[in-house]
């Protein structure tokens, strides 16, 4: 019989990476508490010291995909105009 592979929620990805890092109890107890592996534990662990620093960035995501629609919109707004001029050179019309 195949396994089934369990989801976790990022909350509780989060809150054992937590866990493990204030040190107050192994890797092996912690596991066991939410019931995963401790590989996946370490390795919750590493994208939290990873990506930990993001929480503390001046630019909110929403600043940052504001700005990437504006440069998608550009860039869409050069390609419709190359679209045009390669249209007029070939002599059609829209």
């Amino acid at each position: 019989m195949p396994r089934v592979r369990r989801k976790f929620t990022s909350q509780t990805k989060f809150k054992a990476a937590l866990d493990l890092l204030q040190g107050k109890r192994s890797a092996t107890e912690i596991a066991r508490t939410y019931r995963v592996h401790p590989n996946s534990l370490l390795l919750w662990k590493d994208t939290v010291l990873r990506r930990g620093r993001e929480l503390f960035e001046t630019s909110s995501p929403t600043e940052q995909h504001t700005k990437q629609i504006a440069e998608l919109e550009q860039l869409l707004g050069r390609k419709e105009v190359e679209l045009a001029l390669l249209k007029n050179f070939l002599g059609r019309t829209g």
